[in-house]
């Protein structure tokens, strides 16, 4: 059945214009001329413009586009890469997000830090003090996790009862061999957030945030899978 480009704009609730880009970006699949110039649309691209869409909600409008742009070339692999890579990168954010509640939790939970002195501790002191060598505290501090204020003239560092707490929150995310960038993510985070409850409250609206765009995802594959069936695309 012939459509014309307002007939598709009235399906996805767009402008025909928005059509039309869709078209020239390759969102849908090449549409044909009749012999007055018009562009001709037929229910395929119907189907394409309602999957774009559905995909686009869950992956992003480029991504989406990438899919639908290598499904109308045959390249289903490529197209399965993307959604994969899409779905990879979900993941590993809900892996950061569970990392920093660990270690903020944690850290809540240990105790106060008794016998700190008012100008802090000397590398090793708190070396000592945290179970762990000298070096690990250098590493730390080149890799931007801690800050200790340094002595004039001798340079020696200093370690706070805060730079101890920040301490101890490597530490603990160290043996659970997080590295040192992730690290950094969540400290980063402790920092800007400026309390605990700020940033536990953050991390829940994210969390929920990844859940829609999980759901998301899940129906724009959907969606996919039926215009592959119905477009005997794949097979």
């Amino acid at each position: 059945m012939a459509l014309r480009p307002i007939d598709l704009a009235r399906l996805a609730g767009i402008s025909t214009q928005q059509v039309r880009n869709y078209l020239d970006a390759g969102v849908l699949p090449p549409a044909e001329r009749s012999a007055s110039g018009y562009r001709q649309f037929d229910e395929g691209h119907g189907r394409a413009l309602m999957t774009y869409r559905a995909l686009a909600r869950g992956f992003g409008g480029h991504v989406a586009g990438d899919i639908m742009r290598s499904v109308y070339t045959g390249d289903i692999p490529k197209a399965l890469t993307l959604i994969d890579a899409a779905h990879a990168m979900i993941h590993e954010q809900r892996l950061s997000l569970r990392s920093i509640g660990d270690a903020l939790e944690a850290t809540a939970a240990a105790p106060e830090l008794p016998g700190i002195p008012a100008g802090g501790l000397r590398i090793g002191e708190a070396a000592r003090f945290l179970g762990v060598r000298p070096s690990a505290l250098r590493v730390w501090e080149s890799a931007g996790l801690l800050s200790p204020v340094r002595e004039r003239g001798t340079k020696y560092r200093h370690f706070d009862a805060e730079d101890l707490r920040y301490a101890q929150m490597v530490h603990m995310l160290r043996q659970g061999r997080y590295p040192l960038p992730q690290i950094k993510t969540i400290l980063d985070g402790l920092r800007q957030a400026g309390s605990s409850d700020e940033l536990r409250t953050a991390i829940a609206r994210r969390q929920e945030a990844l859940i829609q765009v999980g759901r998301a995802m899940l129906a724009g594959s959907a969606a996919l899978h039926g215009y592959l069936v119905e477009s005997q695309v794949g097979e």
